[in-house]
């Protein structure tokens, strides 16, 4: 299976100029499939509102899903790092509940590091005392999709001057808070790579271009499985969901038939 990664093992693969693969999975099945593949960074994301709940946006998903969730992601992972979401309203009330949840994450879920959106002054205090804690933290600047209301949409970001300019001092701020990465999502390629050289530390990109470090796609969306919106950047690797429609169609036609089982 190849050196189990680390939060460090992550800065040095920047430091060799080596891409960091990440992808979102949801389920031991999937998980298993994504570690012994080789994906570095297994993101049990929040995107399973989307993608597993088949909710419009990630704001209905709780700290009880999320516990679940990475719990049986974290039970199939043996070399990929387990980097589970913080969901909306876990970390945004108080300081006090925001740790209590990420801890939760660790000892429940058996996650290896958290992620959280957003780069406010409560964000900061969060991020640094969870990493005096020993609990390591990714940031999340650009699209950050719990903000989803405020931005009136899934729309790029940092495309003027002063929003550009605003997400490098976010993204800034977020290394200096003790982020070990940082997720850049939906900002222009331009931007992104202006960040990736700026920071010491790595930057995944998801719809950011291909100068960050790293890249992270949604799983349902890279495999064809998810009906629903997929973004331009999105590359199909695979197109399953005709495949399982099919096979469950086929099952369905024996059992009617009579042909399953003999």
């Amino acid at each position: 299976m190849g050196k189990k990664v680390t939060a460090p093992e992550l800065v040095k693969m920047k430091g060799r100029g080596e891409k960091i693969a990440m992808i979102t999975s949801y389920d031991y099945c999937f998980a298993k499939l994504a570690d012994e593949a080789g994906v570095d960074v297994i993101l049990v994301g929040d995107s399973l509102g989307n993608v597993v709940f088949g909710d419009g946006n990630t704001l209905g998903v709780t700290m009880d899903n999320m516990v679940r969730h990475t719990r049986s992601v974290s039970n199939a992972v043996q070399r990929a790092l387990v980097l589970a979401d913080m969901p909306f309203m876990s970390y945004q009330v108080s300081l006090e509940e925001a740790l209590k949840n990420a801890g939760r994450l660790i000892t429940e879920g058996g996650a290896e590091a958290v992620k959280l959106e957003g780069a406010s002054k409560h964000d900061l205090t969060v991020i640094s005392r969870l990493t005096e804690m020993g609990i390591p933290v990714v940031g999340h600047v650009g699209l950050t999709p719990q903000s989803v209301n405020v931005f009136g949409g899934f729309k790029t970001q940092g495309k003027d001057e002063a929003s550009a300019k605003r997400i490098m001092s976010e993204a800034m701020k977020l290394q200096e808070a003790g982020c070990f990465a940082v997720v850049l999502e939906m900002v222009p390629a331009e931007l992104a790579e202006k960040i990736t050289k700026e920071l010491t530390i790595p930057t995944v990109g998801i719809g950011a271009g291909p100068h960050c470090d790293g890249q992270v796609l949604v799983m349902h969306d890279m495999l064809g499985l998810y009906d629903g919106f997929r973004p331009s950047f999105v590359k199909l690797y695979a197109d399953l969901a005709p495949a399982v429609r099919d096979a469950f169609g086929k099952y369905a036609e024996e059992v009617k038939g009579g042909e399953f089982p003999k």
